[in-house]
């Protein structure tokens, strides 16, 4: 079998684009409602198919000849914070995914969200969105990942939800933990000196752990910041000012001992993104995808154990 493809919604950024495409897929649209986002996406990939619309307005039968159905659905409806819908920032989209799964008829099926869906909060939730797939035809599981054990040095655990019609689903493996993540220090320091900052070096010695989870990407209330107080303070223990994201890296006349901001950039590489990947926008709505972004190592570890799955069975092939 060559060319499995897939459409993709919600795609931001294209974190899990990026991924999917690492390993082997072949996209025949990716969709966002987000000006911004899209022209990302045709930035970086001028031969996708990028369709800038909301999900609800579009007709899945167009795309019926795909393998895979992939997205990363909006998560404030299923944030720790627990926040009441009421904006389009807030919608539950898995009803949408759900319709669009039953136009398609994709032989395979991969949605991310937080891990506040996979809560006690939201056991019912879960149960029906389960108990929808498989009268759909699929057999589905999920698991929470953690973006730090497939290389990407931040912790982000990250519901992510597999279904396979029947025919595949018994070929399909979990992938495993790949490499140790390094530590932000070891990602950024080269970032840091850009400018001529006499400080990197030693920032980046004591900066020794990796990230905490990346957070501020909701239209409503995320500005260009490394999101509320106590994560704020995670990052001081880092040695990184997370109050505001920089426009541009420290100086050389920043002092030595001082705590700098991270740019758009640097916040981009902590997710895994690759450094010839640019994002478009001003600083609010560009850190905002990234902020958003699904990690394209895990997406890639994913899409790569779902293709695996696909091209081992004779009965697919």
């Amino acid at each position: 079998m060559t060319g499995l493809t897939v459409l993709e919604i919600c795609a931001g950024a294209g974190g899990q684009a990026i991924g999917l495409e690492a390993a082997g897929w072949h996209h025949a649209a990716v969709v966002d409602n987000d000006p911004a986002a899209c022209e990302t996406l045709r930035q970086n990939r001028p031969s996708w198919k990028v369709i800038e619309k909301d999900i609800a307005q579009l007709d899945g039968r167009e795309f019926q000849s795909i393998d895979l159905l992939a997205g990363g659905l909006p998560c404030p409806p299923f944030s720790i914070a627990g926040k009441q819908l009421g904006s389009d920032d807030d919608r539950d989209l898995f009803p949408e995914a759900l319709r669009l799964i039953e136009e398609v008829s994709p032989a395979a099926v991969m949605l991310e969200n937080v891990r506040g869906i996979a809560t006690k909060r939201f056991d019912h939730y879960r149960e029906w969105l389960l108990g929808a797939l498989q009268e759909l035809g699929y057999e589905p599981d999920w698991r929470l990942l953690k973006a730090s054990d497939f290389g990407v040095p931040q912790l982000r655990p990250r519901f992510v939800l597999v279904a396979l019609k029947p025919r595949c689903a018994d070929k399909y493996v979990w992938p495993e933990p790949k490499e140790a993540a390094p530590t932000v220090g070891e990602t950024l320091v080269d970032l840091m000196a850009a400018e001529g900052w006499p400080g990197a070096r030693e920032w980046a010695n004591q900066a020794s752990t990796i990230a905490p989870t990346i957070v501020g990407g909701s239209k409503k209330h995320g500005g260009p910041d490394l999101g509320p107080v106590r994560a704020r303070k995670a990052w001081r223990a880092l040695g990184v000012d997370g109050r505001v994201v920089a426009d541009a890296p420290p100086s050389r006349d920043f002092p030595s001992d001082g705590y700098p901001r991270l740019t758009v950039g640097m916040v981009a590489r902590l997710q895994g993104f690759p450094s010839d990947w640019t994002i478009s926008g001003r600083k609010t709505p560009a850190y905002r995808q990234v902020g958003n972004a699904f990690p394209p190592p895990v997406a890639q570890a994913v899409g790569e154990s779902i293709r695996k799955a696909l091209v081992t069975d004779a009965a697919y092939v």
